[in-house]
């Protein structure tokens, strides 16, 4: 499985599929399958038994794992969609890039 490009924090567009033109904010990324969970997107009702805590039991909207070809990153400079590539800066750190306009993603994990 090659590198994700798309990280936790990242703000996507869908680009196929029932949520197609959805944006929504990355929630967890699963390099291992090669998906996505997005805030607000593929959303299914799950049945939940009574426990403890949730007394009542029922259903609950869970939001589910989408394929991160589905997905691409808005570019920060002209908000539209875009695909990702790598670049070393001067200083030797490697950041991601808006392969649309060229603009340096910034880091969603580094505040």
């Amino acid at each position: 499985m090659a590198k994700m490009k798309i990280k936790t924090g990242d703000t996507v567009q869908v680009l196929s599929g029932k949520d197609k033109g959805k944006r929504g904010v990355v929630v967890r990324a699963l390099p291992r399958e090669g998906k996505v969970v997005v805030e607000g997107v593929a959303v299914a009702k799950k049945a939940v038994r009574p426990t403890q805590d949730n007394q009542q039991g029922g259903f609950v909207n869970k939001e589910m794992p989408i394929d991160v070809s589905n997905v691409a990153l808005i570019d920060p400079k002209t908000d539209k969609p875009t695909r990702v590539g790598y670049r070393f800066e001067e200083d030797g750190t490697k950041v991601r890039v808006a392969k649309k306009s060229g603009e340096v993603i910034p880091d969603p994990y580094k505040k």
